[in-house]
């Protein structure tokens, strides 16, 4: 996973008030914390995160924080962003501290790779989980998991444990639960019409 820079400014003042402002001049509120500080109120730019988590990593982007004396030079991941439910953009960005060289848990996106056999005979190809929960270290964090489905045949499935993993990966799923599947059955023969 590649690491973004981004800037940050420490916010003295809260309140909806100074929230509003930071917005009108097209920046977003947040905080940062984690092992080893106190939480620190900052504000960002709000077109600079929408870009850096616009990408396949999402929000399991890693960010290394430039601003703010306490701050700058730390390695930061998206814990949680806050939408306007009106309108495109972020509202609130809570940034948590991480340490590369401690695993952190995190959601990645499945990726389907293929046309499954079972679809070319008449199947619905029937994604069950869209993500994977997954342990690693900040920097073996995978930008999707590609799940290859070329040969599921009607009636199949692939499990949690079947998905190869890149290394230092360790997904935290049930290995027997279902991330894809083929429904539908294979095509009856029309019964002969009974001659009379």
């Amino acid at each position: 996973m590649e690491q973004k820079t981004i800037s940050i400014e420490v916010r003295e003042k809260a309140g909806k008030g100074v929230a509003r402002k930071l917005r009108a001049q097209g920046r977003v509120p947040g905080v940062v914390y984690g092992k080893g500080i106190e939480p620190v109120a900052i504000s960002l730019d709000e077109k600079e995160m929408l870009e850096a988590i616009a990408g396949e990593g999402g929000c399991n982007v890693l960010f290394t924080l430039q601003g703010g004396e306490s701050l700058n030079g730390v390695t930061a991941m998206v814990a949680d962003v806050q939408r306007p439910s009106l309108r495109l953009g972020l509202t609130h960005v809570d940034l948590h501290k991480v340490s590369l060289t401690d695993k952190v848990r995190v959601h990645v996106p499945v990726a389907i790779v293929g046309t499954a056999a079972g679809v070319r005979e008449g199947g619905l190809l029937d994604v069950v989980m869209h993500a994977l929960d997954v342990e690693c270290l900040p920097t073996a964090i995978p930008e999707r998991i590609d799940v290859d489905v070329t040969d599921l045949a009607l009636g199949h499935a692939i499990h949690v444990g079947e998905i190869a993993l890149p290394a230092g990966v360790k997904v935290l799923d049930d290995p027997k639960a279902s991330v894809v599947s083929i429904l539908g059955r294979a095509k009856e023969e029309a019964p002969a019409s009974a001659e009379g």
